[in-house]
Formats: structure tokens, C-alpha cells, sequence
């Protein structure tokens, strides 16, 4: 399985999106996490009582984000995807953040996406990253983190563009340490 993940590029150019593997689906409590030694997906930790994940969570194969993980990103569309599905997405925007643990700050930006017209319901088809979406967000990263004794603070926001070279920084970095 790890082989057949390693050979999925982040970029699908046939459908010009991204391809996106979901690891938590929409409204679990439980946040899984690709190992990137097996390749299967781990149970991370359990969330709270009560709180659940109110979006799909997913990451691009095949690219390194500042905080050494796959890039994160979050996947609107109204149902619960399953675990380990892979998924075309294209881009939204991006919430630029950071994540505090004691006095160690990384860069751990959220890249907000959705499901290809195909793979979404209509009413999704043209979604824009609003500030009720971002201070939505917010609110839940900021609670989220808080419970792991960890602080979410937004930078600022950029649109499907300023997504989108995230994402090829990103795998630019994952080649660079591929080499």
C-alpha cells in the first residue's frame, strides 16, 4: 500500500486539481494520520467529548509542509468521505497559521479545497473562502488545539492561487528531500 501512495502526485493534470488522500472524515471524533512507514492510516488521538471533525481533513501526497508533515488541507462538501479514499480536489484558498507548543512556533497552514463538480453536490460548486468560513475555522483549530495544550493562531488568508504555490512549494520541498 505505502508504494501505491509514494506514486500519487500531488497535482492531477487531466483534471487540473489536486489529488488528495482524506484521513479524517467529516463529523469523526477520531483524527487518523497516514503513516508514512507503512502507509497505512493510524489512530492519532481521540477528540474531546463532543467535538468532531465538521470537515473532511486530508493531505497531498507527495509534498512536505513547513511542519514536515504532508500538507493539510480541509475538504468541503456535504457528506462524510471514508478514510484512505483518494479524492480530486481543487483549490479554494488558504488560511496562513501558526501553532504554538510551549515555546516552539511552526508554520501549519490550512489549505481549503473542494471536491471536484463530479465528486461534490451542486450546491458546493463554487465555494469562496468568506470570513465566517475563516473564523469558523478558526474557532475550531483554536479549541482543538487548546485540548492538547497547544495555541492556533491565524496570519492572514490568501485565495486558490496563493493556495495552489503553497502546494507546489510543498512538493518541491518532498523531491528535494526525495533526492
Amino acid at each position: 500500500m505505502k508504494h501505491t501512495i509514494d506514486s500519487i502526485k500531488p497535482f492531477n493534470k487531466d483534471k487540473n486539481c489536486w489529488n488528495v488522500i482524506i484521513e479524517t472524515p467529516k463529523g469523526s471524533n477520531v483524527k487518523y494520520a497516514l503513516d508514512p512507514e507503512n502507509g497505512f492510516l493510524t489512530v492519532k488521538k481521540a477528540l474531546p467529548e463532543g467535538m468532531v471533525f465538521p470537515f473532511n481533513f486530508g493531505m497531498i501526497p507527495g509534498t512536505v509542509a513547513e511542519d514536515g508533515d504532508p500538507i493539510d488541507v480541509l475538504v468541503f462538501n456535504e457528506e462524510s468521505l471514508v478514510a484512505g479514499c483518494l479524492l480530486h480536489v481543487k483549490p479554494v484558498g488558504v488560511i496562513k497559521a501558526e501553532q504554538s507548543e510551549g515555546k516552539k512556533t511552526v508554520r501549519n497552514d490550512r489549505i481549503i479545497g473542494q471536491a471536484v463538480p463530479k465528486e461534490a453536490p451542486t450546491e458546493l460548486e463554487d465555494i469562496k473562502l468568506t470570513n465566517q468560513m475563516v473564523s469558523q475555522i478558526a474557532f475550531f483549530f483554536k479549541a482543538y488545539d487548546k485540548a492538547y495544550g497547544k495555541r492556533f493562531k491565524i496570519l492572514g488568508v490568501g485565495g486558490a492561487q496563493k493556495a495552489t504555490e503553497l502546494v507546489r512549494r510543498a512538493a518541491k520541498e518532498a523531491q528535494r528531500q526525495s533526492e
